[in-house]
C-alpha cells in the first residue's frame, strides 16, 4: 500500500509497560514499511524506559516535565497561598503550551492517522481538533469492565464516536461497546513485540510472572500459591519480571510464607524474550486484566500459562485445557492446583507450550500490520 503519515498519540509513552511497548512496536512496524511515523507523549515518564535503541520514527513530547503529584488543598487559606497559586498558573501555561505544540504537529501531517493510546490522549486530541485530512483512530488497551469501573467509560463513550473507528482488544469487549451505542467499535489484537525463535525448553523448573509490582497485580496470592504448590516440587522456583512499590511487602511475605530462597525479584529485563524462555510455567494472578501481553508473549515462546479468568481477552489468550489452564477468579487454593499439575507433569507443559504457540502466531507484528493496513485502506475507501 502507499505510504500514510501515521501519528500515535499517548499519555506518557515511555514508562515501562504493556501499553508503552505496544506503541513502540506499532511505531517501529509502521516505519519499517515506509510509513511517515511520529509518536507523541503527553507527559514524559518520571521514569522512562528505553524500548528501541534505535527507533525508526521520530519521537514527541508535549510536556517538559512529568505530571506534578496531585495536592489537595485543605482549607482556603492553602487554595489561595501564593506559592500555591504560582504553581497552578505555570501549570495551566505549560499545558497550552503543549496543547499548541500538539496542534502544530497536527497540522503539520495534514492527513494520514492519528491513532489515539487512551481515552484520555482523545481529550487532548478533542482539545485541539485536528485538519480535516487527518483521520483518527482511538484504542482502548484494558477490558470493558475496567473501562467501566472507572471514568474511562464515560470518556470512551463521549469521545470515541467522533472517530473514524473505535478499536478494542477483543471480540466480546468490542460486543459490550457496541450495547451502550458506540456505532465504530471494532477489534483489534496487540501485536506481539519481539519475533520467537526456538521455544522454550520447559525444563528450567521456574515459573514466572511479568508486570510491574503494584497493588493490582495481586503477586501477593502468587505466592501464596507458589508455597502451597511448591511444597510437593522441590527445586522449583518462582521469578518476578518487574519493579514496582510492593517488592518489600512481596519479599516479606515471602519470607513468611518460607519460600523467600525461591523467590527471584528479577528487576526490569531488556530482554524479555530470552526472558520467557527461562521459564517453565508463566503464571498471572492479576485482580483485573484486559489482554495481557505477557499470556501472548510466553505463549510465543512456548510456555504454557495459569491465569485467573478474569475478561474475554484472556480467554482469547488461553485456551483452558489446550494452551494452559484458567481458574475462577481468585481462587488461590485452585491456582495452586493448576500449578501443581504443570509443575509435576513435563509432557502437559509440553503440549500446551506447542498448542500455546501456534495459537498466538495470528499475533506476530507482520500479521497485525496487514490488519491495520487493511483498517486504513478500508476507512480511506
Amino acid at each position: 500500500m502507499s505510504p500514510r503519515t501515521v501519528l500515535l498519540l499517548g499519555i506518557d509513552v515511555d514508562s515501562m509497560g504493556g501499553s508503552q511497548r505496544v506503541l513502540h512496536t506499532l511505531a517501529q512496524g509502521f516505519a519499517e514499511r515506509g510509513h511517515d511515523v511520529e509518536l507523541i507523549g503527553i507527559r514524559p515518564s518520571p521514569e522512562p524506559h528505553t524500548y528501541l535503541a534505535d527507533p525508526a520514527y521520530r519521537r514527541t513530547t508535549l510536556h517538559r516535565s512529568p505530571a506534578p503529584p496531585a495536592r489537595q488543598a485543605v482549607s482556603l487559606a492553602e487554595r489561595l497561598h501564593p506559592a500555591r497559586l504560582r504553581s497552578a498558573h505555570a501549570e495551566r501555561a505549560e499545558r497550552g503550551r503543549a496543547r499548541r505544540l500538539l496542534a502544530r504537529r497536527l497540522a503539520a501531517a495534514r492527513e494520514g492517522y492519528v491513532v489515539i493510546g487512551s481515552p484520555w490522549a482523545a481529550v487532548w486530541l478533542d482539545g485541539v481538533g485536528r485538519p480535516p485530512g487527518l483521520k483518527a483512530i482511538g484504542q482502548y488497551h484494558e477490558s470493558f469492565a475496567q473501562a467501566r469501573a472507572s471514568v474511562n467509560l464515560q470518556l470512551i463513550l463521549r469521545h470515541y464516536p467522533e472517530l473514524e473507528k473505535a478499536l478494542f482488544l477483543s471480540e466480546p469487549d468490542a460486543a459490550e461497546f457496541r450495547r451502550r451505542r458506540l456505532p465504530n467499535a471494532g477489534v483489534m489484537p496487540n501485536p506481539l513485540p519481539f519475533t520467537p525463535l526456538a521455544p522454550a525448553p520447559l525444563d528450567t523448573r521456574r515459573v514466572g510472572a511479568v508486570g510491574r509490582l503494584e497493588p493490582v497485580k495481586r503477586l501477593d496470592r502468587l505466592l501464596d500459591a507458589f508455597a502451597t504448590a511448591g511444597a510437593r516440587h522441590e527445586g522449583w522456583e518462582l521469578h518476578l519480571f518487574g519493579d514496582g512499590p510492593c517488592e518489600a511487602e512481596l519479599r516479606a511475605r515471602a519470607e513468611h510464607l518460607g519460600i523467600g530462597d525461591r523467590v527471584r525479584f528479577r528487576g526490569s529485563v531488556q530482554d524479555m524474550a530470552a526472558a520467557y524462555r527461562e521459564l517453565s510455567v508463566l503464571a498471572l494472578t492479576s485482580e483485573r486484566e484486559g489482554r495481557p501481553m505477557a499470556l501472548a508473549e510466553a505463549s510465543a515462546a512456548g510456555v504454557p500459562c495459569v491465569s485467573f479468568d478474569l475478561s474475554g481477552g484472556v480467554r482469547e489468550l488461553v485456551g483452558h485445557g489446550r494452551t494452559g489452564t484458567l481458574v475462577p477468579h481468585g481462587d488461590t487454593a485452585a491456582f495452586a492446583d493448576a500449578l501443581q499439575e504443570l509443575m509435576g507433569d513435563g509432557a502437559l507443559r509440553e503440549r500446551y507450550g506447542r498448542a500455546a504457540r501456534e495459537h498466538v502466531a495470528p499475533l506476530a507484528l507482520p500479521a497485525v500490520l496487514d490488519r491495520w493496513e487493511a483498517l486504513f485502506e478500508e476507512i480511506d475507501r
